[in-house]
């Protein structure tokens, strides 16, 4: 697990480097959103590979009848946290990675612009790890470190910026517990 999570040019040290071709440049190189996912590959299992083959574009789709869906699909996130707690960077949080899709905060459309996406491996209604809340924690607080225009009111889920679409990152995720743990 990564301790004293900090950032450098847009990177976490100590997260695993696996970087993804599915990004651009911020346009306004704004950072003011926090967006909470979650993802599994396939649905429900965990710990398999797919997660970090869907964010590098090489899926292999032949792996799980599941898979066909997303022939062709160009997604990224800045960061996964896996069950076990490890931290999987794919894009630089200075760049746009391709996580929210259409979608919409206080107004603004295209929350990719100016939003960071972190993955949560699991479902909506399976509980997270405590090392999954552990790490979060820990990236959240550097992540506001370099980003000053972030902080606790502009974290959302992704059902947040893309209601009726989207659903994560579920019921089972702890609002409460995952705030508290930002506090001084």
């Amino acid at each position: 697990m990564v301790n004293d999570i900090r950032l450098v040019d847009g990177w976490a040290n100590g997260a695993r480097l696996c970087a993804s071709p599915h990004f651009n440049q911020r346009p306004d190189n704004e950072v003011s959103l926090l967006v909470i996912h979650n993802i599994s590959l396939p649905a429900g299992q965990f710990g398999l590979p797919y997660i970090d083959q869907l964010f590098q574009g090489c899926l292999d789709i032949d792996a799980d009848s599941s898979f066909c869906d997303l022939v062709g699909l160009t997604v990224s996130a800045h960061f996964l946290i896996r069950r076990d707690g490890e931290v999987v960077q794919y894009v630089s949080c200075d760049d746009r990675a391709w996580h929210a899709g259409v979608s919409s905060y206080q107004g603004r459309e295209g929350c990719n612009d100016f939003a960071i996406g972190i993955e949560l491996e699991g479902t909506d209604d399976l509980a997270y790890s405590d090392a999954q809340y552990q790490q979060l924690q820990q990236l959240t607080l550097a992540l506001f470190e370099a980003y000053p225009m972030l902080n606790t009111d502009s974290i959302v889920g992704h059902c947040d910026i893309a209601p009726g679409r989207k659903t994560d990152p579920g019921e089972s995720f702890d609002w409460q517990r995952y705030k508290r743990g930002l506090r001084p």
